[in-house]
């Protein structure tokens, strides 16, 4: 990512107040060898992900590792009877981060963020804005930070075998 991102990232976590520890890191093939290497475990890993509405806008949805978007659940919580996974160019566009890197902090558009309920209470490591890195943050803090919506937005995945 470029140095624009970076700077953007680190900006917005110093405007809102966040301590956020960024740790390079090399490629994993999974959840768990991703977890593995941060020396996590697989639920404290939260994907962000850009979510189109049905009118147009976005939303940042953060889900925990070996979980998914349950998209009932995330419908009534928004609001809305429409919402739709952008492609790859479309959520750059809006979060001004590519796939793999997004993340909440330093997004540009001010997308409302909906946090799933599971995330809270634990330190967390997300996108950090850059390939190659991860962002370790509080839940709490990043929830407060963002003014997110937490609810029950999501489903277990299913074991795949």
């Amino acid at each position: 990512m470029s140095d624009t991102a970076i700077a953007r990232f680190d900006a917005d976590a110093a405007a809102r107040g966040l301590d956020v520890e960024v740790v390079e890191r090399p490629a994993a093939d999974s959840l768990e060898q991703a977890a593995a290497l941060l020396g996590i475990t697989p639920g404290d890993i939260v994907k962000t992900l850009v979510v189109k509405r049905h009118d147009g806008g976005f939303l940042l949805a953060l889900v925990p590792g070996g979980r998914s978007i349950a998209w009932k659940k995330l419908r009534a919580v928004v609001g809305v009877n429409k919402l739709a996974m952008p492609d790859a160019a479309t959520a750059l566009e809006a979060s001004g981060y590519e796939r793999g890197t997004i993340t909440p902090i330093g997004a540009t558009g001010d997308l409302p963020v909906v946090a799933d309920e599971r995330v809270l209470g634990r330190r967390i490591a997300l996108g950090a804005g850059r390939h190659g890195a991860s962002a370790f943050v509080d839940a709490d803090a990043l929830v407060a930070a963002y003014d997110a919506t937490v609810a029950d937005i999501t489903d277990e995945e299913p074991v795949r075998g």
